[in-house]
This record gives structure tokens, sequence and C-alpha cells, in this order.
């Protein structure tokens, strides 16, 4: 093999040539794509970077914020469970305060329903009597206010009595 300076120096000529017009007008915009293209993927990255950082961040939040909702219900419920027994409490006291004012109507009805009752078997006696007397007597007696009021003022001194 055979060199040829003559074509050799021509290569390293044309080669120079192409390395110094590539300097000048190529590399420098290539180079500047690439340090763009640098700086865009460096710039990605530190915004990938804060994302992921600031997501962290939101899932902690979002951790305490479900944690004291969790608490609000949970006091809800403890109120509610509290207001509840209140209110039960409430509801017998109620039940029993109408318990004993319907006994004690019942009782002051009962009472009331004896007296008419006494009333009218006083009456009733003192009708009977009259009749049992005009018949004992076999004669006629003669039924009014004067001899009622005679019997129901018997009858008051007998029943004060017993």
């Amino acid at each position: 093999m055979e060199i040829i300076w003559e074509d050799m120096l021509w290569t390293i000529l044309a080669f120079v040539l192409l390395y110094w017009l590539l300097n000048k007008y190529a590399f420098p915009k290539l180079f500047d794509v690439m340090e763009k293209r640098r700086m865009l993927v460096l710039s990605q990255l530190e915004d990938a970077k804060s994302t992921r950082e600031e997501a962290t961040q939101y899932v902690e939040d979002q951790k305490i914020a479900l944690q004291e909702a969790r608490k609000e219900a949970y006091d809800i419920v403890e109120l509610s469970k509290k207001t509840s027994s209140k209110q039960a409490e409430q509801i017998l006291e109620e039940a029993n305060n109408a318990v004993g004012r319907l006994k004690s109507e019942a009782v002051r009805d009962i009472e009331s329903e004896k007296n008419k009752a006494v009333e009218a078997l006083r009456s009733e006696i003192g009708t009977i009597s009259v009749q049992i007397a005009s018949k004992l007597l076999e004669k006629e007696v003669k039924v009014d206010n004067t001899q009622e009021q005679l019997v129901d003022q018997y009858l008051k001194e007998v029943g004060g009595k017993s």
C-alpha cells in the first residue's frame, strides 16, 4: 500500500476547512440548541421535583385533614350519644311526671265520684226512709223540704260518726 501524501494533505485541509466552517456556523447553533435542551431538561427535572414535593405535602395535608374529619365525626357521634341519653332521661322524667299527674287526677276523680255516690245514696236513703216511715205509720207523710232537711241532717250526723 502506498500512501499518497497529496490526497492526505487535501483530506486534512478539507477536514480543517470543514471543521472551521462547522465551528463558525453550525456548532454554535447546535451547542445553543443542546444547551437549551439541557436547560429545559433541568427545568423539567426541577418542576418534577417540586411537583413531587407538593404532591407529598398534599398527601400529608390530606392525611391530617382526614384525621381531623374522623375526630370531628367521632366527637359528633359522642355528642349525639350524650344528647340522646339526656333526651331519653328527659322523656322518662316527663313520662313519670305525666303518670304522677294522671294518678293524682284519677285519685281526685275517684274521690269526686265517691262523694257524688255518697250524696246520691244519702238522697236515696232519705227518700226511701221517708217511704218506709210513711208505710210504717200507715199514714201519708208529706215529702217536702223540711222533712228532707231533717233526714239529711240525720244522715250527716250518722255519716260523720262512722
